[in-house]
């Protein structure tokens, strides 16, 4: 099945550019909706860093270190990198008695535009704590420190990342579908669109037993501190205090889009083919409203999808629509 029209920019009354992907909404009784192939394969690139924090609380390692709420929403984060993630981090390492060379993330500047000023003004080059990545890493490194592995654990063959990948295809119900090298250096796991959405549907279920304490103790943590999961300005953050942690969401690089809802069991999974980031957060936006979960006229939704868009002079020039056959708000 090919990819589905979802999101198109319309610019003096012509269509520019048609953004096409796939999406999947999940519930406890099955596949929901789908548009474009529900088989399509995708990296879920960091939309999955939920799963793979799994480990981390099911094998005892985040309650024998005592992480608190805020460490477990930052192992599930792909922060901005300001001041209240890098020192969070920098804090959860110390406490390991680690640091940053412990690291596996690599450096980049951050992208909170506060921090990124104070690193440039003062010639000061960024750490791996910087790394949108470093909550997730700092989740390995304890999931590591625990077992006495290895300190390569974003090795593919490391236990830690056999670890995840059994996770992964225990909540997608599939087999993994191939492995790509994420940003951060750690293994990412191919699965379809209708696994992805179907794991996450997981996760808003949850459980009695470990696993499912763990999907909700990890959901819970992402819809408290929104602040953490991204930043702000960030869809991610915008998003989830739109809803009053309602639902969680997250974003993966080349446009995924995941969310879970709790209230009614229910996952969703997107990508865009083309990899827009524009694209997937309107996508992301239209279906949480088309579901009742964002009124139509909260000012998020006109930030990411029913807004207009405007040039550097502040004149509106364009605007996203829903492309037809997705879906009507």
């Amino acid at each position: 099945m090919a990819a589905a029209d979802l999101i198109e920019l319309w610019r003096g009354g012509l269509p520019e550019s048609i953004h096409r992907g796939h999406a999947v909404v999940w519930d406890r009784g099955g596949m929901v909706e789908a548009w474009g192939d529900p088989d399509a394969v995708i990296f879920p690139r960091s939309s999955c860093k939920m799963i793979q924090a799994l480990p981390l609380l099911e094998s005892g390692a985040a309650d024998a270190a005592r992480l608190g709420t805020e460490q477990l929403a930052l192992s599930c984060a792909s922060h901005s990198g300001a001041r209240i993630h890098v020192e969070r981090v920098g804090a959860w390492l110390d406490a390991l008695g680690l640091g940053d060379p412990d690291l596996r993330c690599g450096a980049h500047m951050p992208w909170d535009p506060a921090e990124n000023r104070r690193l440039t003004c003062s010639d000061e080059a960024p750490c791996q704590i910087h790394n949108n990545c470093s909550g997730k890493h700092a989740g390995f490194l304890t999931w590591t420190r625990h077992h006495g592995a290895g300190p390569d654990y974003h090795l593919p063959d490391h236990p830690l990342q056999q670890a995840i990948r059994a996770a992964t295809e225990d909540v997608t119900g599939e087999p993994i579908a191939g492995m790509g090298i994420d940003g951060c250096s750690a293994p990412n796991f191919a699965t379809s669109v209708a696994g992805l959405a179907r794991a996450m549907s997981a996760f808003a279920c949850g459980g009695e037993d470990a696993r499912g304490q763990a999907m909700r103790r990890l959901v819970q943590a992402m819809a408290l501190h929104p602040e953490l999961v991204a930043g702000e300005g960030r869809a991610c953050t915008d998003l989830m205090r739109a809803m009053k942690g309602r639902v969680a969401v997250k974003t993966g690089a080349e446009a995924v889009f995941i969310a879970i809802a709790p209230d009614r069991g229910m996952g969703i999974a997107l990508k865009v083919a083309d990899g827009a980031t524009r694209a997937s957060e309107a996508a992301i936006t239209a279906l949480l409203v088309h579901h009742g979960f964002l009124e139509a006229n909260h000012p998020v939704v006109d930030k990411y999808l029913t807004g207009p868009l405007r040039n550097w002079r502040g004149i509106e020039v364009a605007e996203r629509r829903l492309a037809e056959g997705f879906l009507r708000l």
